[in-house]
């Protein structure tokens, strides 16, 4: 009789030991499957927020470069006010009106000349050193040039005209210089975009000169035309 309530116990605590076992897996089970659940819920909010973030950079990026090409825009608009305002004071008609007259107007034409300089638009152009030292080749050569003009000015043009011609797509108007064209393409495109827009202004300001000085040669001749036929 006491054996068999022996037995009877070890084996209900047999079932119970089974049923704790049992009960500590579910429970194991149950912990696991929420962190996968977790790490599932997870993962796809990752996901999710770093395609938000993508995106959103994506836009930033198209803005950004929609304000350095504004900025650029204002850069050149700065340029050609004062060259515009520099072309006025220098131009026949200022020559050719009364000492009052003309006083007045070089003094709005400095007070514009001012006002534009007060503004400052930097864009910088980020290069590497290959691209830094292409950059002060092509500037030098062209600098080279702009010193001896007043010695020359009709071989200044002549090889500004051929600078200008190894920046350009177009076909050129008459020779190009290989050795320029080579430094040019070794600049950044910002920098290239830069030597050819000094290149038009300087051609541009040559021809006015051309201009001013032919004007000037008409009628110093018109004057002894005239003094000639006074005297016959």
């Amino acid at each position: 009789m006491a054996q068999a309530k022996i037995s009877a116990k070890a084996s209900e605590g047999a079932q119970q030991q089974h049923h704790h076992q049992h009960q500590q897996q579910h429970q194991q089970h149950q912990q696991s499957g929420g962190q996968l659940r977790g790490r599932f819920y997870r993962s796809t909010s990752m996901a999710d927020r770093s395609s938000r973030l993508l995106e959103n950079l994506d836009q930033l990026e198209l803005r950004v470069e929609a304000f350095r090409d504004a900025a650029s825009a204002m850069e050149q608009e700065k340029e050609i006010l004062l060259e515009m305002i520099h072309n006025i004071q220098n131009s026949q008609d200022m020559r050719h009106i009364s000492e009052g007259e003309r006083e007045e107007l070089n003094l709005t034409a400095n007070r514009l000349m001012g006002r534009t300089l007060t503004v400052e638009v930097s864009v910088e152009t980020i290069r590497n050193a290959q691209q830094q030292e292409s950059l002060l080749h092509a500037t030098k050569m062209i600098d080279e040039i702009v010193n001896k003009l007043l010695d020359d000015l009709e071989d200044a043009k002549i090889r500004l005209m051929s600078l200008y011609g190894a920046c350009t797509s177009d076909v050129p108007a008459g020779p190009i210089d290989q050795k320029f064209q080579s430094v040019v393409i070794g600049c950044a495109i910002e920098d290239q975009k830069k030597i050819k827009r000094r290149l038009e202004t300087l051609l541009r300001n040559l021809e006015n000169s051309e201009k001013s000085i032919t004007l000037l040669e008409h009628q110093k001749s018109s004057v002894r035309q005239s003094c000639n036929s006074k005297q016959d």
